[in-house]
Order: structure tokens, then sequence, then C-alpha cells
């Protein structure tokens, strides 16, 4: 590939340890690449308010791709400063299925987490990615400007059936990831399922998008690292793209 002027990097499993911590010879090392001229970049499927810490602490205040690839966060001003929306019809024929079902749904938008569940007993356990989560009413779910609604179950047993059937629902463009929230170190004893919907976008290529528009550095001069299915967006774009194995 040509000489990298761009490293962009997930999260969790990729990043950050199974705590949530950067390492301190690989925030190093991060730095010295920046310091270098090399533009270092973060791409997750976390909202803002989960990403903040881990991006606070790598301290490379570069814009960061958020929602896989439905948002952009920056840093320096603690704001959204792209943002994708759920079409409104959308997100009511999901709600609608979700309360049916018995499932629950989280809705989230720039700095705003809602769900809802009529089993408070659900939420005993820790949900990746919910700080500050707003258990509200099923009225006060339908929100102005829904970047990501995030539908979890109980009684499924595989993810990628569970996301066929959000699929069926409604045939709006949007894009979808879904996986067993045990799949997450931190999260092994939890028996949830989660499809997370967004709305049409290119997932975390929106990344490589973002450095080519803003920054006029080309895919083939990107090096991407990531671990999981969410990944795969950039990792497949990017001049070098790396998965990283489990040991």
């Amino acid at each position: 590939m040509a000489k990298p002027r761009a490293l962009i990097l997930d999260l969790d499993g990729t990043l950050l340890s199974d705590v949530g911590e950067i390492h301190p010879h690989t925030r190093k090392s991060l730095h010295r690449i920046s310091k270098s001229g090399v533009r270092v970049m973060v791409a997750t499927g976390r909202s803002e308010q989960s990403a903040a810490p881990a991006v606070d602490d790598l301290g490379i205040p570069l814009p960061a791709v958020i929602y896989n690839g439905a948002a952009i966060w920056c840093p320096k001003n603690r704001t959204v400063i792209r943002e994708r929306l759920i079409d409104s019809e959308h997100l009511d024929v999901i709600l609608d299925f979700a309360h049916q079902e018995d499932l629950m749904p989280v809705v989230m938008c720039a700095d705003t987490k809602r769900a809802f569940t009529a089993r408070p007993q659900v939420l005993k356990f820790p949900l990746h990615d919910m700080k500050n989560i707003e258990v509200v009413s099923e009225s006060d779910l339908r929100l102005d400007r829904p970047i990501r609604l995030s539908v979890f179950s109980e009684r499924h047993e595989n993810a990628a059936e569970f996301a066929e059937e959000i699929k069926k629902l409604h045939d709006a463009d949007s894009y979808m990831t879904w996986f067993p929230l045990n799949l997450l170190p931190e999260l092994r004893n939890s028996p949830l399922k989660v499809v997370d919907i967004q709305p049409a976008c290119e997932g975390k290529k929106e990344a490589l998008n973002y450095l080519e528009q803003e920054e006029e550095i080309l895919p083939e001069e990107v090096v991407a690292i990531g671990d999981a299915p969410n990944d795969i967006p950039m990792v497949t774009e990017a001049g070098l793209g790396i998965a990283m194995g489990m040991l």
C-alpha cells in the first residue's frame, strides 16, 4: 500500500482491553504516530457519551465516527458534527413491534438515551453503551432526531434471526448490526440479544469517507483495525485492513 497517512481504530476488542482501558504502551505509540503526521481516528459502534471517556483517554482529538457510521463526534467542542436520522415511520413500526413482542427498545439521539421496558428486571444486566439511560413511557420514546434504535430480546436464541424479523417490518433503507451481548467480555452472563438500527450509511467506512472529504487522505493511504463484523466496511476498504484475533 501507499505510505500510511491515517490510522482508524475500533474501540472494543481493539484499542481497549477487556476492562475498557488503553494500555500505556499503546497510547504512547499512538501519540508518536500522531506526532509524525499520521492522523489517528476512532470508529466505534458506541454513542458519543460512551465513546467519550476512551477518546479523551487516548488524547488525540480528531473527530470520531460513532453509532457505526451514523454520526461523527468532535471531542474538542463536545458536539455531534454530522448525523443521519432514522425515518419517523420506520421508528414507529419497530417500536410498535417491540411493544407487541415484549422486547426492550432503546432510542438514542445526541446526548439522550431513552428506554422502555415492562420488566425492570431486564435492566439488572449491565447494557453496553447504555450510560445515562432514562427509562420512560412508550410515548416518550419517539424522539425528534433519532440516530439509533436498539432492540433487546431475552427470548431470541440467535441474533441474526432476530435481525431478520426486524428487517421484514419495513422497507426503509437502514444500516443494521446485531450480536449477542455475551460476546462482550464484561457481559459474559447476559442472555440478551441486540439489534441496532441506524439510518442508511456505509457503516464504519464513513471514517474513510470523512478522511477523504476533510483531510484529502485516500482510502488506500489508510490502515484500519477492528475485530468484529461491524468493522468489515472500513477494514475491507482501507489500503491495509487488520482484523484482530482471539488469543
